[in-house]
């Protein structure tokens, strides 16, 4: 916008002598408004007292918070009527007045709040210029307050400082879930029931199998846990080398075949009395059954009881079978086969344990949104360079190693994580060129939700760090409690005896 509005303005009749020529000019020139005005207009800070005698009380609000004056135009609290400002312009009565706000100066014309004043420079942001953001130096839940006050709806909020706000809020939620089930847990243990031989039972089984901190049949209970998990793996591992699966597809068991059962049997013999203690001192039953890593226990004990009821039929009755014995053994043999390698499940019982898993697990439930991005990035990736490098190797090479587009998703895959196994090289320069470029792309798009998927483990270790220390100090103090002998009271009795010479009212 030119400045001045006439550009073909006759400048023959100017004078440099004479300013009074230029005046003309310059009335020419249009008054416009900075969005700042505006905005200091629709709100003003009231720095000194001597302000408040020069307000026109009809046009403008005069309002305290936490010892801060603002002004506000009744016009701009009209535009949100819903809010708590608001509702001040209808107010026909002090009564009113009063429901609305903390006091009320009637000589003054001051309606007072007796709220955060630093918290208030988000709602003063949001009346003037009509946008709600979040400040850094404040608490995400007291702004959650201050807006539930104040009667500002959330969706009045940036995209950006939403999101912060609702992740943030979910994380205390979940947080003070936690805490409200692990209160309600100690309540139950502390109310004053009849200890019977039964209840002592179970709360030392309790103990026991759920708090490995709580005395040494926990921590015995822990390790051994532990370590059958560990012989489970290993085994596992033997069972696979070549000499005894010969043996075992020749249907014959040396005494290293029979070691081995001998190992397996015992680990699932513990994991399922670990199973059954677990699942006897549970309060709830069914919360129990609905518990994920009591889930995968299951899956892991049962395929070796499956495995015992389904045994192979003898080799002689393949004839009495339609279609063929032999293809329904294979297959039965297959079914066993998977049925063992499920024992690998058992690694996941060692979250219970370990304060690293549970970082993991409560890191990938956090971060759904990224890990989603991330799939989302390398599905269109893959989409992408798929059919431009099958174009490029068939064409000008006529190579068979890309000889579909489904068979190039593949290569574009390994690719674009930067594994490359060398099973499949595009020999062309196109498609050595789609190549580098698919691996540019890759590591772009792996490295941009790395950072927040590290910051939210970074942040969900320090949260489970410090919950284990408050709990583990919480279990000292009390047992330290409940150790300590109870006080004596045999001289305040004697005190007593000596003043009981007056009356109780007096001695009271």
């Amino acid at each position: 916008m030119p400045i001045i509005s006439n550009a073909n303005h006759d400048f023959s009749n100017l004078s440099v002598s004479d300013d009074s020529s230029l005046d003309r000019i310059f009335t020419e020139i249009p008054e416009t408004e900075t969005i700042k005005g505006v905005y200091y207009q629709r709100a003003k800070f009231i720095r000194r007292p001597e302000d408040l005698l020069s307000i026109d009380h009809a046009l403008l609000a005069v309002i305290n918070v936490g010892g801060n004056r603002y002004t506000f135009p009744w016009s701009t609290l009209e535009q949100f009527p819903l809010t708590r400002l608001g509702r001040l312009c209808g107010c026909r009565s002090l009564e009113e007045i009063a429901s609305v706000c903390d006091d009320y100066d009637e000589a003054r014309k001051e309606f007072f709040f007796d709220r955060s004043p630093s918290a208030f420079r988000v709602i003063l942001n949001f009346l003037a210029a009509g946008k709600l953001r979040l400040l850094r130096e404040m608490c995400i839940l007291s702004l959650h307050d201050e807006l539930n006050y104040w009667g500002v709806e959330m969706a009045y909020m940036e995209r950006c400082c939403k999101r912060k706000m609702y992740t943030r809020i979910e994380e205390v939620y979940e947080k003070e879930r936690r805490e409200e089930e692990r209160r309600k847990k100690n309540a139950m243990q502390r109310v004053p029931v009849e200890e019977t031989q039964y209840r002592k039972v179970m709360n030392w089984l309790r103990d026991m199998v759920e708090n490995p901190q709580s005395g040494l049949p926990g921590k015995i209970f822990a390790c051994l846990s532990v370590v059958m998990v560990a012989v489970t793996v290993v085994s596992l591992c033997i069972s696979t080398m070549p000499d005894l699966r010969e043996e075992e597809n020749r249907g014959e068991c040396s005494a290293k075949c029979y070691n081995m059962f001998i190992i397996e049997t015992v680990c699932v013999a513990w994991f399922s009395l670990e199973f059954i203690l677990r699942f006897i001192q549970a309060r709830s039953k069914l919360d129990f059954l609905r518990g994920p890593l009591n889930i995968i226990d299951a899956m892991a004990i049962l395929p070796y009881y499956v495995s015992l009821v389904v045994t192979e039929e003898d080799p002689a009755l393949e004839h009495e079978r339609p279609g063929g014995g032999k293809g329904y053994l294979d297959k039965l043999g297959l079914v066993l086969r998977i049925l063992r390698a499920l024992r690998i499940l058992y690694v996941m019982r060692l979250a219970r344990h370990s304060l690293g898993l549970q970082t993991l697990g409560l890191t990938v439930r956090r971060s759904t949104r990224e890990f989603g991005l991330l799939l989302l990035f390398l599905c269109v990736a893959v989409t992408l360079f798929s059919p431009l490098v099958h174009l490029a190797e068939s064409e000008l090479t006529g190579t068979h190693d890309f000889s579909s587009i489904p068979a190039s998703y593949w290569w574009a895959i390994i690719s674009m994580t930067t594994v490359g196994y060398g099973d499949m090289v595009p020999r062309s320069i196109p498609g050595q060129v789609v190549a580098l470029s698919s691996i540019l792309s890759g590591i772009l798009i792996m490295a941009f939700p790395a950072t927040s998927i590290f910051h939210m483990f970074s942040r969900s270790y320090q949260e489970l760090k410090m919950e284990h220390d408050r709990l583990f100090k919480e279990e000292c103090a009390a047992a330290a409690a409940a150790a300590a002998p109870p006080p004596r009271r045999t001289g305040l009795r004697k005190s007593r005896t000596r003043r009981g010479t007056g009356s109780p009212r007096r001695s009271l």
